[in-house]
């Protein structure tokens, strides 16, 4: 069996998705494309000045993973800046937000990202195990509901 992917918590969408050096004129500029959760690490780290490990915390990784992360977004955006490339933002393993979730019908419960939420509301989306629709947000460890971005947010919260 696959394993699960494991999303990266964002706070942030850019509103920009290109950056190009100015003297480029060419409508075939080489550029790199930054992920989503890159920005995002870079954002934490370097504009936040947050440790390393709360920036992890944040984005619900392992400390590992977020210093890999960091380091690809480090030297892509390098590699724009020393030779003169285009910087991309998109794409990703990212999720607004990551919540509890369980199938009323057979019980499983899992973690789920804000974006197949949605679809859960629709009715949309399948319990993985039974098949069922009937999908709601449960409680984390924290003792709270959803938070921030997800469509609950706020009818929900103690």
């Amino acid at each position: 069996m696959a394993r699960p992917i494991k999303w990266r918590r964002i706070e942030n969408i850019p509103t920009v998705s290109a950056f190009v050096p100015s003297d480029e004129v060419s409508s075939d500029l080489v550029a790199n494309t930054l992920l989503f959760e890159e920005l995002e690490a870079i954002r934490l780290k370097d504009l936040v000045g947050l440790e390393q490990e709360e920036c992890a915390i944040r984005m619900e990784v392992s400390r590992p993973t977020f210093q890999r992360i960091l380091l690809s977004a480090r030297e892509k955006i390098a590699d724009s800046l020393v030779n003169a490339k285009g910087i991309q933002i998109e794409g990703g393993t990212y999720t607004r937000n990551i919540c509890d979730v369980m199938c009323t019908t057979c019980g499983k419960k899992w973690r789920e990202s804000y974006e197949n939420l949605k679809n859960i509301k629709s009715g949309e989306y399948l319990c993985p195990t039974c098949q069922s629709n009937t999908i709601v947000c449960i409680e984390d460890k924290t003792g709270r509901f959803c938070r921030g971005n997800c469509w609950r947010h706020g009818q929900n919260r103690r």
